[in-house]
């Protein structure tokens, strides 16, 4: 069975993106080797990545012209673009869902053996935490206050405990937290 695993870099006041769309200086901030390794092992360990659409339109626009091994990563795996909106998912390997985006990841979830990750997309991601379909958060805090902006949880969520798996401490000041999913009974 594969995991649903969600990964964002947020502020440490909770914000995950700037009151424009892709305004995240905070990850220019945290980005180094240590970070970079992060983000391989991660990918690695992936056998598909999902997004929102807002998240696909940024990443197919960046990574289809990027290089590198992220990059080739990026562009190789299987991707679930779930958007009502979105007439056509055209990046390498994209499947576009349009309605029952929950029974569709958790359908996806059993058919796998490697981790799903979905990067950014905080109304898809409320969506799947509130259908309690995540089995790990990751969270890069930056060391930055920004003040204003999106922020990942916001209100609409509900409530869902967590086990601290690690709390890991990088040069650049980022610290990455590891947590799993406490299912309800």
């Amino acid at each position: 069975m594969r995991r649903l695993i969600s990964w964002n870099v947020i502020t440490l006041d909770g914000y995950f993106d700037g009151v424009k769309h892709w305004d995240l200086p905070w990850h220019e901030k945290v980005w180094g080797e240590e970070l970079e390794r992060f983000s391989l092992d991660q990918l690695e360990s992936a056998d598909m990545l999902v997004f929102g659409r807002m998240t696909y339109e940024g990443m197919a626009a960046y990574w289809t012209t990027a290089h590198g091994a992220i990059a080739d990563y990026m562009n190789s795996l299987p991707k679930l673009v779930c958007s009502r909106t979105l007439q056509a998912a055209t990046w390498n390997n994209s499947t576009l869902v349009k309605d029952n985006v929950a029974e569709e990841v958790a359908r996806l979830k059993q058919e796998g053996s490697g981790n799903m990750f979905v990067f950014g997309s905080a109304n898809l991601s409320r969506t799947l935490m509130n259908e309690r379909l995540f089995d790990e958060y990751r969270i890069g805090v930056a060391p930055v206050i920004h003040g204003r902006g999106r922020l990942l949880f916001s209100d609409g969520h509900n409530a869902q405990g967590l086990q601290l798996l690690e709390a890991r401490s990088l040069s650049t000041g980022c610290v990455i937290l590891r947590y799993l999913a406490e299912r309800v009974a």
